[in-house]
This record gives C-alpha cells, structure tokens and sequence, in this order.
C-alpha cells in the first residue's frame, strides 16, 4: 500500500516536472520567434526600426534621468568643437599642444580650431598659424569673449558692422560659435588685407587702427605670435611664455603683494624680517 502510493507520488512529480518543460520550452520558443520575426520587420521595413530605435533610446534616457538627475542628450558630443589631437598630421598636432599649454585651454577644442584654420586659410590666402596668431591676440581662444565695444568670440569680430555675414550661420548668435566666428573672422581680416594691400596694413585695418597712427603693437603681436606658431608646426621647441596679464588680473596682483607687505610690517612700521 505504502509502495503504490510511493509511485503515485512519484509518478505525478515527474508528469508536472515534464508539463513546467514542455511549457517554459514553448514559451521560450514563442519569445524567439517573435524576436526573429520583429528583427525581419525592423529590416523590410526602414521607418519602423528609426522609431523603435528613438523609442528604445528614450525609454534608455528616462532610466539613466531616474538614476541619475541628469536630463541627456544624445546629439550633445556632435555639438562640441572637439577633435582629437592624435587624429590630425603630425603639424597641426604640434600647434595644438604648444597652444593648449600656453593659454590652457583643452586640446581638443583647439585641434578642432587648427584644422578649421588650416581648412579655411589656403582658400583665402592667409596662413593658418597666422589665423591661429590673431585668434590668441583677440581672445586668447575664449569663445565667449567680448570687447568694449562690440567685438565678439574668437576672433574678436564686429558683430553689428558684419551683421549680413552671419546671415548664413543662422543670425549673429553665431558670433559665438567657434567655427562660425572663425569662417567669418577669416572673410573680413582677407578683405583687410586686400584693401590695405599688405599684411600689416590689413592687421591694423582690422584691429580698428586704420586711420590712426599707432596701432598700440597690434600688428607686431600678431606677427611675432605668427612667427612662432610657424616653428611650433615645424617641430621645434619654442618656450612657452604666459599670455599677458589682463588689467584686473595684474590689478590684484599688485593688491595682493601690497597686503603681503602690510602683513610683514611691525606697528612700528618696519619689517619683521630687519
């Protein structure tokens, strides 16, 4: 008796252990070809799969925001005026690294900024380094930067009196776009030169210096910081030297070395140190 009930048992256990196989292993097969008959879907059909990629992309976005806080985007990186230094030839990488340790500023928006340079230059008959050297003069690569008087992002441009050349770029906001500021700084430091009939006479029109006498050095800087870029593209070593100070920047050193001095002085008025 006992015996006959053990098989029962037995027997029961295996029948549910084989009905749970049968149906997982249709259910898995059902799961699989739905997936291979999506996948054939997604490939006849184009349009399908760009919305399910944008779906699946979204839903990927609205987790990591969950998890995270932070709102992405995925176009944001074709956005950014970066290039990879190791992918441009051996010269232009060359003034990429000299320029990004001289005004610290990260390499890759600057290899971005000398293979524009060295793209637009040749077309326009103006050297690249001579570009790079007027964009290290105007803004010291800051392109965000703006004059007292109007003149705006890298290459310092005249944004209201060169209004119609941003017309291509989508309106003067793009004075602040890198390679906007750029193709244009480029048009009108050519015109310049054109009308000055010599470089230096087509820096000092540029700089706004064409009916003076003096120019404050402008042409010269922009000479001498041609001239060394030139060597730093050959190969050579040529020291870095720090950008010049800007007025509030030397203000408050002077500040801070007149406090030091307080600081060591006795009441007496004499130093610590006699």
């Amino acid at each position: 008796m006992f015996a006959r009930l053990q098989l029962g048992l037995r027997t029961f256990a295996t029948d549910v252990a084989q009905g749970f196989f049968a149906i997982s292993h249709n259910g898995l097969a059902v799961v699989g070809l739905s997936i291979f008959f999506f996948a054939v879907a997604l490939t006849v059909r184009p349009d399908l799969r760009v919305v399910t990629e944008a779906k699946v992309i979204s839903w990927l976005q609205e987790r990591q925001y969950d998890e995270t806080g932070i709102a992405t985007d995925a176009d944001a990186v074709d956005r950014a005026t970066a290039t990879d230094p190791r992918d441009l030839p051996k010269q232009q990488a060359n003034l990429a690294y000299w320029l990004s340790k001289k005004y610290r500023v990260a390499p890759e928006p600057l290899s971005a900024l000398v293979s524009e340079a060295y793209d637009v230059g040749p077309s326009n008959q103006i050297e690249p380094t001579l570009i790079l050297a007027v964009m290290a003069v105007e803004s010291g690569f800051n392109p965000f930067a703006q004059s007292h008087v109007g003149a705006q992002g890298l290459m310092q441009v005249m944004t209201k009196v060169h209004e119609q050349k941003y017309q291509g770029f989508g309106g003067t906001l793009a004075a602040f776009d890198p390679v906007a500021n750029v193709r244009v700084g480029v048009n009108v430091l050519k015109e310049c030169i054109n009308r000055a009939g010599s470089l230096e006479g087509g820096l000092k029109l540029y700089v706004g210096a064409g009916n003076m006498k003096d120019d404050q050095g402008y042409a010269s800087k922009v000479m001498a910081e041609n001239a060394r870029l030139q060597q730093v593209a050959k190969g050579v070593k040529v020291p870095i030297t720090p950008p010049p100070s800007t007025a509030a920047e030397a203000a408050t050193a002077r500040l801070e070395s007149l406090w030091e001095k307080a600081q060591r002085l006795t009441p007496f008025g004499k130093d610590d140190a006699e």
